[in-house]
């Protein structure tokens, strides 16, 4: 008899290139170390799986289940750079992001602004 659990993700369609977060449901019902990892997005299958490539490891995850994956943001993964104090005094307590950008564009924080 089929089972007419829905699942609890939102229809999500993933691209080629994309970085999400992975838990293998094998290795985590288990019990298993390392069962959540970054994986980039592979070719897209018409079942609605995806095949992914551990960015840390080179793991291939072949057929992997979207709903085991989410979408690692842009947004998230920029935000030191995008919120970087390069105007301010250096206090030793920015992100290597924002150091690496005061150090290539200046002190002024208005050249990143000025920048396409």
């Amino acid at each position: 008899m089929r089972s007419r659990a829905q699942s609890t993700t939102p229809a999500i369609t993933y691209m080629r290139g994309q970085f999400v977060l992975y838990r293998d449901p094998a290795m985590f019902w288990t019990g298993r170390a390392g069962h959540t990892f970054v994986c980039q997005v592979g070719h897209p299958w018409m079942d609605g799986t995806y095949d992914l490539k551990g960015v840390a490891t080179d793991r291939i995850v072949e057929h992997a289940s979207p709903d085991y994956m989410r979408l690692l943001s842009p947004l998230d993964a920029m935000r030191d750079i995008d919120t970087a104090p390069l105007n301010q005094a250096d206090t030793g307590a920015m992100t290597s992001a924002a150091a690496w950008l005061r150090q290539h564009l200046g002190q002024d924080s208005s050249t990143l602004a000025a920048r396409p």
